[in-house]
C-alpha cells in the first residue's frame, strides 16, 4: 500500500510565506511525477504545480514567480513553497504522485488526504 502525507499547512497574513511537503511511503519501486492541486471552497481542484522525477516543473499561471516545487527523491518527498501568499490562495492543498509499487508492472496514482491553506489578516 502506497501512502501520502501532507504537512506544513496553516494560517497566514498576506504577504507571508509557507512550505508544505508530502512524503510517500510504503512499497514503492518508483515514483515519477509529483504535484500539488488545491480546491477552494465552492470551486473545482485545480493544479498548481508539478514536477518529473528529472525536477522538470510546471505551474499555474496564477502562482508563477511566488511558489516553487521541489523534490527530495531519496526521501520520496515533494515541497511546495510558497511566497507572497494571497488571500485568493486560501485553499485545500492536496498532492498527488504517479507511483509504480513494488511487485506491479504499472503506475497508479496517489492522493494525500489535503492540507488547509488560510491567508487572511
Amino acid at each position: 500500500q502506497v501512502q501520502l502525507v501532507e504537512s506544513g499547512g496553516g494560517l497566514v497574513q498576506p504577504g507571508g510565506s509557507l512550505r508544505l511537503s508530502c512524503a510517500a511511503s510504503g512499497d514503492i519501486f518508483s515514483i515519477y511525477n509529483m504535484g500539488w492541486y488545491r480546491q477552494a471552497p465552492g470551486k473545482q481542484r485545480e493544479l498548481v504545480a508539478t514536477i518529473t522525477s528529472g525536477s522538470s516543473t510546471n505551474y499555474a499561471d496564477s502562482v508563477k514567480g511566488r511558489f516553487t516545487i521541489s523534490r527530495d527523491n531519496a526521501k520520496n518527498t515533494v515541497y511546495l513553497q510558497m511566497n507572497s501568499l494571497k488571500p485568493e490562495d486560501t485553499a485545500v492543498y492536496y498532492c498527488n504522485a504517479n507511483v509504480r509499487p513494488r511487485f506491479t508492472a504499472r503506475a497508479n496514482i496517489y492522493w494525500g488526504q489535503g492540507t488547509q491553506v488560510t491567508v487572511s489578516s
